[in-house]
C-alpha cells in the first residue's frame, strides 16, 4: 500500500531498471546495424529485427518469444499495409522498459508518453506511418522497398535506445568512431 501511495505522489521508481545498467555501455550505432543487419539479410522483418537487437544490445532478459510476438507486425500490421512495424517494435520496447505490470500501476502514462514520442518522431521525419502511403512508390519486396524498410528499421532502433538511455540516464555512446 505505501508503495502504491509513493508512485501515486512522487510517479513511478526506475531505479531498479537504472541500476542494472550503471555499469553498462549502450551504443547506439551498433544498435542500428544490428537492426539493419537483421531486416537486410533477410533474418528477421523490421519489427522483429528491432527486437532482437535489443534484447542482444540492451542484454534483456527476454527469451525469443518476444521477437515471436513482433512477428505480427511486419509489411504494415501483417501485410495490411498499417502502422509501420518498426515503429511498433520500438514502441514494444518502450513498454518493456517503462510499461506497467500490475493493474492500476501509473508506469503506464510514461510508457504512452514515450510511444507518443516515437511516433510523433516517425511522422514528422516521414509524413506517415501508414506503411501503405510510405511504400506506395515501391513493389513490395523489391530492392527499393527493403533498402527504405531497412532504414526504417535502424533509424528507429537508434532513436528508440537513445529515448530510452536518455529517460533511464544509461550511459551510451553514438558510435564506435
Amino acid at each position: 500500500m505505501l508503495n502504491k501511495i509513493k508512485a501515486y505522489i512522487f510517479g513511478p521508481d526506475y531505479s531498479e531498471t537504472k541500476k542494472e545498467y550503471e555499469n553498462k555501455l549502450i551504443n547506439l550505432d551498433r544498435i542500428k546495424r544490428k537492426a539493419e543487419k537483421y531486416h537486410q539479410n533477410g533474418d528477421f522483418y523490421c519489427s522483429e529485427s528491432v527486437v532482437k537487437s535489443f534484447i542482444e544490445e540492451f542484454d534483456l532478459d527476454l527469451s525469443d518469444d518476444a521477437v515471436a510476438m513482433a512477428s505480427s507486425f511486419p509489411v504494415g500490421m501483417g501485410h495490411s499495409g498499417c502502422s509501420c512495424g518498426a515503429v511498433v517494435s520500438s514502441q514494444m520496447m518502450i513498454g518493456y522498459f517503462f510499461g506497467r505490470r500490475n493493474a492500476g500501476d501509473n508506469k503506464v502514462k510514461k510508457a504512452m508518453e514515450l510511444s507518443a514520442k516515437t511516433h510523433d518522431y516517425f511522422r514528422e521525419k516521414n509524413g506517415c506511418l501508414c506503411c501503405r502511403v510510405l511504400t506506395k512508390d515501391y513493389k513490395i519486396g523489391s530492392k527499393a522497398h527493403r533498402k527504405q524498410c531497412v532504414k526504417f528499421t535502424g533509424e528507429m532502433a537508434y532513436y528508440t535506445a537513445e529515448l530510452i538511455c536518455n529517460e533511464l540516464d544509461i550511459n551510451y555512446i553514438k558510435s564506435e568512431t
